[in-house]
């Protein structure tokens, strides 16, 4: 429950190399995802989401000054940081009666050759950055089955009995970041199980003790926000400000997106969605296919054309909201 601990280990985390083992290394930092909440799921303003976290992660201490927190790049690595924070860990611990090294458990699925690289990656970089005299991931390889059943098949914390998975994540309902925090209230009985190892409910003690029921007043405050989407936003800006200072949770990088691929689809033709059946890539309406593959020149263009239309449309809504709502 050390938050130093926690904070060592998500600086220590190189999500580049990562994301490397799945989307290779030119498509690496694509992928890297800094916040639970992707960095530009909603504008706040002219802000991006990110940019209003940033803002008020500065308010937790020094070590968060300065952090980028957008998607692909690896904002959160710093060795320097790491070892900081965990001296100062190891001091706390070994006060309490803590033997060094630390080790952690991290379920594999021994068949999986994806997963097993980028768990070995992970204590590759956590090991080398914090040193195996005090800190090692330890691997344990085990059948699909075997890992299900403690993963996502486990009736209860209990049933859950490892310290890190990279087998946790969520795909957004709705626009709106209540769609990602809500999850993580210490009340959500389906998700604190998998997240933080304990069955839900509000007196829990271990829940107490690292804070989560200021993180569930911080998401309850912004959930009541209905008037202003602009306030709204800060609100649950703040509870992800929390979230990424508590470092309970270590994201890494999205599951679609980065991969290489050739197509003939002409980008951007189709319709566009982080949410619904309309982000779906089964969602065919509005896709224009051409007669040669896309080159990476042509992406770019059309990307930037695409942004700069995006960003037109935006704002044409926007003021014609401010004209009819009063």
């Amino acid at each position: 429950m050390n938050k130093d601990f926690r904070q060592a280990l998500n600086f220590a985390l190189d999500r580049e190399s990562y994301a490397a083992q799945v989307n290779g290394k030119d498509g690496a930092a694509t992928a890297i995802r800094n916040m639970f909440v992707p960095s530009n799921f909603v504008q706040v303003g002219e802000k991006s989401f990110s940019d209003v976290v940033e803002e008020k992660l500065a308010s937790y201490g020094d070590d968060w000054k300065g952090v980028k927190l957008a998607d692909s790049q690896n904002g959160l690595y710093n060795p320097t940081k790491a070892k900081a924070k965990f001296a100062k860990a190891k001091e706390a611990l070994q006060a309490q009666g803590v033997k060094f090294p630390i080790h952690l458990d991290v379920p594999v699925v021994e068949t999986s050759k994806n997963y097993v690289a980028r768990m070995q990656s992970l204590k590759q970089s956590v090991e080398k950055v914090l040193g195996k005299e005090n800190v090692v991931m330890d691997l344990n390889m085990m059948s699909e089955d075997d890992f299900n059943n403690v993963t996502y098949y486990a009736p209860n914390a209990a049933g859950e009995d490892w310290d890190i998975s990279g087998a946790v994540g969520w795909s957004p309902d709705y626009q709106d970041p209540s769609t990602y925090l809500d999850i993580l209230k210490s009340t959500a009985s389906d998700n604190t199980k998998t997240w933080f190892g304990f069955d839900s409910g509000s007196e829990n003690a271990g829940a107490k003790a690292v804070g989560l029921d200021e993180y569930n007043k911080l998401v309850d405050e912004a959930g009541a926000e209905t008037t202003d989407i602009a306030k709204r936003y800060e609100k649950y800006a703040a509870a992800q400000a929390w979230l990424t200072d508590s470092s309970l949770v270590l994201p890494t990088m999205a599951s679609t997106g980065a991969g290489t691929f050739v197509s003939r689809i002409q980008p951007f033709s189709g319709a566009s969605a982080q949410t619904g059946s309309k982000g779906s890539s089964t969602y065919y309406k509005y896709i224009k296919v051409g007669k040669d593959a896309v080159t990476k020149k042509d992406y770019e263009a059309a990307k930037k054309k695409w942004q700069k239309e995006k960003a037109e449309s935006n704002k044409k809504a926007q003021d014609e909201l401010a004209d009819h709502v009063k």
